[in-house]
C-alpha cells in the first residue's frame, strides 16, 4: 500500500495527521510543500477527486492577503487554481492524504478511520 502525505511540517493539522498516522502504525511518505513543492501532474490529479473549492483553503493567510479580483480568477477555472496553488503551495488545504489513488484532504479523525477501514 503507498500512502503520502503532503503538507507543511510546522502546520499543526499536518502534525495531528502525522501524529494519528503513526498512532494507528501507518507508514506513510511525508511530503513537505516548502522542500517539494506539488507539480502540476500533482494537482491536476487531486483535482479529479476533490474540488478546488476544498483544495484551496481559503481561510489561510496566503488566500487572505490575495485581491478579491485573484481569488475570483482562481476560483473561477481549474487552470487559474493550478497556477496559484504553483506559485503559492501555502494555499493548498493540509493535509492532502494520497492511498493508492484515492485522495483525502484536510484532517478529521474520523474521516481517517473510515479512509484506512
Amino acid at each position: 500500500m503507498s500512502i503520502q502525505i503532503y503538507g507543511i511540517s510546522q502546520c499543526n493539522t499536518v502534525k495531528k495527521a502525522r501524529k494519528w498516522l503513526a498512532d494507528q502504525h501507518i507508514n506513510a511518505e511525508f511530503i513537505d510543500f516548502k522542500k517539494t513543492p506539488p507539480t502540476i501532474t500533482d494537482i491536476q490529479f487531486w483535482l479529479t477527486q476533490v474540488p478546488k473549492e476544498t483544495l484551496i483553503n481559503r481561510k489561510s493567510t496566503t488566500w487572505r492577503k490575495l485581491s478579491n479580483n485573484e481569488q475570483t480568477i482562481a476560483l473561477s477555472n481549474d487552470d487559474e487554481a493550478i497556477r496559484l496553488m504553483i506559485n503559492h503551495s501555502s494555499v493548498i488545504k493540509r493535509p492532502v492524504l494520497v492511498k493508492n489513488q484515492l485522495i483525502l484532504v484536510g484532517f478529521d479523525p474520523q474521516r481517517y478511520t473510515e479512509f484506512f477501514a
